[in-house]
């Protein structure tokens, strides 16, 4: 069977993988057997082992030293390129983080190979789907020229457990002079709160501009706290200053994929629908009946927000 190779993307803070590699995995086994590509600080594979194993890399390419974490992305397109090389995989696969799109540009100069992002899905004979035009077009593609490489829209494809033996395979770190040109002076951790991360939260409450203030916020975060989910905002609310940028779902926002998507005063627009439409249980709350996002929602409820999401946290905080 085909090789494939899968760039893990590491879960800052060293606990193990995102979520993206296990749809980065998933979506590779269309195209032949995973192999994983760990590139980072040692102990990086130790930490990700598990995962990947549970979720279908055959092998784990282990390329760690201190000297590729004290750079930026070139030395992993350079670990990837010398894999390519070496192993003559059918296909790289990478997630589509802002990171990964730009490992796999590099990547695809190096190598002479064409390269499509952001894509949903992918066929066996190396086909990809791509969503256009806030999903009103549906795009295929297919790479002709070198190896392809493609980098997967995260929360597009739901990730499914194939138990597989991911043997670690060292790989030798020797990085070019021009992989070094950017160093890492000083890392940051950011503060996270004691929600889940949007992009991989099993449950969203997001608002919209009906919700009409910063302040009232507060309702959206007390609903989404009782049922411990994540907290999102449409572009709108965003635009309003109502909820920070960091937490847009939409089109130009980020795209989630929650088994449950509350949307609260958010109308429905084409934007929003695009990074939400593929949540598995979708309510809507809003005053008015003809707002576009009771077309795509499975239960709605019509009423004033400022009413209906307080009673509803009270109910449930009460079964709790």
């Amino acid at each position: 069977m085909a090789e494939v190779l899968v760039l893990v993307e590491l879960d800052p803070t060293g606990s193990g993988v995102r979520k993206t590699t296990l749809e980065a995995l998933t979506a590779a086994r269309a195209l032949g057997e995973p192999s994983a590509v760990v590139v980072g600080a040692p102990g990086s594979a130790a930490a990700a082992h598990d995962a990947l194993a549970e979720y279908g890399a055959a092998k784990v390419y282990v390329a760690e030293s201190e000297e590729i974490d004290s750079y930026l992305v070139a030395p992993k397109a350079e670990v990837l390129a010398q894999l390519v090389a070496s192993v003559s995989p059918a296909a790289v696969v990478i997630p589509s983080s802002a990171e990964g799109k730009e490992v796999a540009g590099r990547l695809a100069v190096k190598t002479g190979s064409g390269f499509l992002t952001d894509v949903t899905e992918i066929a066996p004979d190396g086909t990809a789907t791509q969503v256009a035009f806030a999903g009103a077009t549906i795009v295929h593609s297919k790479v002709t020229v070198g190896t392809p490489i493609y980098t997967v829209r995260g929360n597009s494809v739901t990730p499914e457990p194939a138990p597989a033996a991911a043997a670690e395979e060292p790989v030798a770190v020797t990085l070019s002079d021009a992989a070094k040109l950017t160093r890492v002076v000083d890392r940051v951790v950011e503060q996270k709160s004691s929600r889940p991360e949007l992009t991989e939260a099993s449950i969203v409450v997001s608002g919209g501009r009906g919700v009409a203030s910063a302040e009232n916020f507060a309702i959206i975060e007390a609903l989404a706290d009782s049922l411990g989910a994540a907290v999102g905002a449409s572009r709108a609310a965003v635009d309003s200053g109502y909820y920070p940028h960091t937490f847009q779902v939409g089109q130009t926002g980020k795209t989630v994929s929650p088994q449950l998507y509350i949307a609260v005063g958010i109308s429905g627009a084409i934007q929003h629908r695009a990074g939400m439409q593929t949540s598995k249980t979708i309510v809507a709350i809003n005053k008015d009946p003809e707002a576009p996002i009771f077309e795509l929602a499975d239960f709605g409820v019509v009423g004033d927000l400022n009413t209906v999401v307080p009673q509803a946290t009270e109910q449930i905080t009460a079964r709790r």
